[in-house]
């Protein structure tokens, strides 16, 4: 639980959103912040991992620097053993996405991710992520994480969540018609009203029949204007801007759907879904600047109405995940796991190779980064012996968060890696003490996860053990003023 600098409350285990929330001063802290940052903006999974891996780097080197050995020697054994990891990753793959439109492959590989934020519902959730990532995949250019969005309507339960093909927008219409098929679409960012003039002018009126025409000579004008948008084949109308009401009265007239967007993202990412151009002016748009919907409707999910732009016939380019949840906090969480699995599936079309989760691969490194320390003749062998150690804090954080003796399931898991039994991780499942195949079971981690986590933890720790001074600068003036807690404003 985490409440940030403006009171705002999250119940997460999300790594990411709990360091992005935290004030952190420590200069050393700050650098395995920034470690695990840049996990996050190259993979979008893994940065637990990153910080508890710097961590415990970093709680070994204080024990060998106690010993005697010096921070290039710690720092030279721990990059000669992230170098051998490096090599031995791709010996260790087990699974490899191949197709990455079989729905059935992707499946699994997305499944472990999801499953570290939501336990239980990981199946449910994968499954649709899976076909609505499969249904965007562009076939040329790269897998764009930001057409993937999410709309959370609050009520009922996570099993209600469903797949738009196209955008939802949890908003009412601004006019009376609610639903068009095969629409025409003309998109404006700009208020959808009578236009203002650029200077100010006076109008002297001396009559009541003048101030009738007057009127009438500016409703006219905008029924014009609004006219020669219908005889395009507009039948919907989307705006940044507010809809007047005599735009409005028009609009209803000629059967004319409109829907007001607030946000410029929104509007773009509409375009993108209905290949339309944004307009910022209230002109008639030509044939290339309209965008074509197969479906645009009002409906009502629970208590909430939202507008669906929806793609039957031809493949959207953005696709909406609708979660449904009993709180803010749930659904909050639900959308960080989205997140992670969407992530986890640009990760996969750049490299499709998986390692066996569960703590099995940290457990096969160590035991070959311990062989390698044995072999080489410095110093450096007790800062890398050191490093196969940390390795192990994985599996025996799992253990311990699954209420199992870490001792002992680090004892059967060497155990069963000794027998060339590579896949083997941490049961979490099992009532006792317990071991299982990870790749048999499907828990599985990205390659370039592993790969990116490994890099960005040991150099962070690298980094701070390099570092031989610190200059701070302290903020100015003077101590701050004591506050008296009984003070009564009364």
């Amino acid at each position: 639980m985490v409440i940030n600098h403006l009171e705002k409350l999250f119940v997460t285990n999300d790594a990411a959103t709990i360091i992005r929330e935290l004030d952190v001063e420590h200069p050393a802290a700050k650098l395995v912040v920034l470690a695990s940052q840049m996990q996050e903006q190259e993979v979008g999974d893994g940065t637990n991992f990153v910080i508890v891996f710097a961590g415990a780097l970093l709680l070994a080197a204080e024990e060998l620097l106690r010993m005697g050995l010096t921070a290039s020697e710690v720092t030279n054994g721990y990059e000669s053993a992230l170098k051998l990891c490096l090599n031995e990753l791709p010996n260790l793959t087990c699974y490899q996405v191949t197709d990455f439109r079989d729905e059935d492959q992707v499946f699994k590989a997305l499944r472990t991710a999801i499953m570290s934020k939501q336990y239980g519902n990981e199946d449910f959730l994968a499954k649709h992520i899976t076909r609505a990532c499969i249904s965007i995949l562009p076939e040329n250019t790269t897998f764009n994480v930001d057409s993937i969005r999410v709309c959370k309507i609050l009520g009922s339960g996570i099993h209600k969540s469903e797949v738009v093909q196209g955008l939802v927008f949890a908003r009412q219409v601004e006019g009376d018609v609610s639903k068009k098929s095969n629409a025409k679409v003309a998109v404006y960012s700009c208020p959808f009203d009578a236009m203002q003039t650029e200077t100010k002018g006076t109008v002297l009126i001396h009559s009541a029949q003048e101030l009738m025409n007057f009127s009438r000579d500016e409703e006219s004008l905008l029924e014009k204007q609004i006219k020669m948008i219908v005889d395009t084949g507009v039948n919907v109308v989307v705006s940044g801007g507010k809809f007047g009401e005599m735009a409005l009265h028009f609009l209803n007239k000629y059967d004319i759907m409109a829907v007001r967007l607030n946000s410029k993202f929104d509007l773009r990412r509409l375009c993108k879904v209905v290949d339309a151009t944004v307009l910022p002016k209230m002109v008639a748009p030509t044939p290339q600047e309209l965008g074509q919907c197969d479906n645009v409707y009002v409906s009502e999910v629970g208590e909430t109405s939202v507008v669906i732009f929806k793609q039957d016939s031809t493949e959207s380019k953005i696709c909406t995940i609708v979660v449904r949840g009993s709180t803010d906090n749930y659904m909050d969480d639900i959308e960080r796991a989205i997140d992670d699995g969407v992530n986890t599936f640009k990760g996969l079309t750049k490299d499709g190779r998986c390692l066996p989760g569960a703590g099995a691969i940290e457990t096969e490194l160590a035991k070959r980064v311990t062989s390698y320390g044995e072999t080489c003749p410095g110093l450096d062998q007790y800062a890398i012996k050191k490093f196969a150690e940390s390795l192990e804090t994985i599996p025996k954080t799992l253990a311990e968060n699954a209420g199992l003796k870490s001792a002992e399931i680090m004892t059967k898991l060497y155990a069963s890696h000794q027998e060339g039994l590579t896949t083997v991780g941490v049961d979490i499942e099992a009532d006792d003490v317990a071991v299982k195949d990870a790749a048999k079971n499907d828990i599985l981690d990205l390659f370039v996860t592993k790969f990116w986590a490994l890099k960005f933890a040991v150099n962070a720790a690298c980094t701070i053990l390099k570092v031989d001074q610190v200059f701070m600068s302290k903020p100015s003036g003077g101590p701050k003023a004591k506050t008296n807690d009984q003070y009564d404003e009364d």
